[in-house]
């Protein structure tokens, strides 16, 4: 009873944070669409990849799931199947957290030195380095991302985070503690044990090296649930971790849905710690989830509407392209995507003129062929919602510069579009719509955006452009964020901690701070005789 209701609870969740895609199509009419690409969708190239893996990695293995049952996955510039991958539920979550568990209790990767497990890291990341060519198409064919984005920044991002978790593997270490008496005190810092991930669709190898890396590193084995759109690439990594000499039961992935697999692994008695990357919405019940069964502590990287602000000052030009990538970079499906754009008013106009002719020449299309900026939406529900939310905000009397519509007739590309006159009482200003739809609003002085910025239920990222050191250090503070990029966006550096304020989330992700998730740390007093020191 108490596992079904917990399923239950994910279940209603996930329904709760689709609401907006789950009723009719409301896409938008020819009476509004006055968009012109730069690259139509016309005939697909066919990936230079071979789909090798699509069963769980359960103790050094894969097998089929446990009912034998399969889903499908698909290619978003069709909505065709591209392959059937094994469908996990709580009993193949058994079968893979007792694998992690004996691997953790009885294995050797908590009995390695700190230094063998770096060398595997290591290792693995001269391998991700070997097949980038291969992992970049899978991630491009399964997700819809430009593969140049794939390949040239995100596959290099990935052997990086591994390499920097690498070089902590073997600094961890805890502390000689003085303490009034006579006693020695010290502090061991200790793997947590088996720790469940659960990964997110939009950057499916960047959140697996996110979880995966500082796990390693401290010791810890693990139960990787994959988002199953995106199952593909976290299965063909985890291969690699084979080659690199990772022991069985260390790494095991299992692909199936939320209420099924998710709930099962956020409950499950026997794993230590939960880290999740995904919406506000179902982060609240996996915390519930953790909470209810053994008390597990919980990570959560949640949503985001991340401030884009634009001061008085700004050199116009440099300001919307930067805005630009901010909002439209990976289909817009960026948690910490600067989706409010706020712009002094005596900058509105001259942005708002640049900003639309900027999108429409952001070439959309194949996300194989180069050139391409923006690929498709991950699937029809994402798709859909894209849409809703624009018909939400030409309801609401924002006015539509560009975009607006579908493009094409098949697959799930989305035209850029850009609303100006946008308020902050409106949909489009308020909920995470996770598309290329940029909003643009307009301040008067700085007392106002900072107090706007923060009347929000997130706190995830933000972004300020300015000449003027002391109006970026003001925002900085101001702010409440987890990050703030100043005349930047998008620096994801393996140093720079991630996570976020408020219903952002719980935690920090990336850096030194990471470790801290996958740690427990242990007193140990021992009483001193006739010590010639304390």
């Amino acid at each position: 009873m108490a596992a079904r209701r917990l399923s239950s609870l994910l279940t209603r969740s996930l329904s709760a944070s689709r609401l907006l895609s789950s009723g009719r199509n409301h896409g938008v009419g020819s009476s509004i669409s006055r968009y012109s690409t730069a690259a139509a969708v016309e005939e697909l190239i066919s990936p230079p990849v071979h789909i090798s893996y699509t069963q769980h990695l359960i103790n050094g293995h894969f097998v089929d799931a446990a009912s034998g049952r399969t889903f499908p996955t698909y290619d978003p510039r069709t909505g065709d199947v591209l392959a059937h991958v094994a469908e996990g539920d709580a009993k193949d979550i058994d079968r893979a957290v007792a694998a992690a568990r004996k691997a953790f209790d009885e294995g050797p990767w908590p009995k390695m030195t700190a230094y063998e497990r770096s060398r595997i890291l290591l290792r693995f990341a001269d391998l991700v380095e070997k097949h980038n060519d291969e992992l970049a198409a899978l991630e491009t064919w399964n997700c819809g991302k430009p593969y140049e984005q794939s390949a040239k920044s995100e596959l290099p991002m990935l052997a990086r985070l591994f390499r920097y978790y690498a070089g902590w593997a073997d600094k961890i270490h805890g502390l000689t503690v003085p303490a009034d008496g006579n006693y020695h005190v010290q502090t061991l810092h200790e793997p947590i044990g088996v720790a469940g991930q659960i990964i997110p669709w939009n950057f499916p190898l960047i959140m697996f090296a996110w979880k995966v890396g500082p796990a390693l590193a401290c010791g810890n084995t693990i139960v990787l649930k994959t988002a199953e759109q995106t199952p593909l690439t976290a299965l063909y990594a985890a291969k690699l971790f084979q080659e690199a000499g990772l022991p069985p039961g260390v790494l095991n992935v299992v692909s199936g849905y939320g209420p099924t697999a998710g709930a099962a692994l956020a409950s499950h008695m026997n794993v230590d710690k939960i880290a999740f990357t995904g919406s506000t919405e179902t982060g609240k019940v996996v915390l519930e989830l953790a909470a209810r069964s053994n008390l597990k502590p919980v990570t959560l990287e949640l949503g985001g509407k991340s401030p884009f602000i634009i001061c008085e000052d700004a050199d116009v030009d440099k300001a919307v392209e930067l805005a630009h990538f901010a909002l439209f970079f990976n289909q817009g499906q960026c948690c910490c995507a600067g989706s409010r754009t706020y712009v002094h008013e005596r900058v509105y106009d001259e942005f708002v003129e640049k900003a639309k002719a900027r999108a429409l020449k952001r070439s959309v299309g194949d996300p194989f062929k180069k050139g391409i900026e923006q690929g498709p939406q991950i699937d029809v529900e994402q798709f859909q919602k894209v849409l809703r939310y624009i018909r939400a905000g030409i309801d609401s009397n924002a006015t539509l510069e560009c975009g607006g519509d579908r493009l094409g007739s098949k697959g799930f590309f989305v035209q850029p579009t850009v609303f100006s006159n946008v308020q902050d009482d409106m949909l489009i200003a308020k909920d995470e719509i996770f598309g290329p739809v940029q909003s643009i609003l307009k301040f008067k002085d700085l007392d106002e955006v900072v107090r706007r910025a923060n009347t929000t239920r997130y706190g995830l990222a933000a972004g300020v452009f300015t000449k003027d050191i002391d109006v970026a250090n003001a925002l900085s503070r101001a702010l409440r964020v987890g990050t703030v990029w100043i005349n930047c966006f998008d620096v994801f550096d393996a140093a720079i901690p991630f996570g976020g304020y408020k219903m952002s989330g719980i935690g920090r992700e990336k850096g030194i701070y990471s470790l801290n998730n996958y740690l427990q740390v242990k007193a140990v007093v021992t009483p001193l005789k006739n010590p010639a020191w304390l």
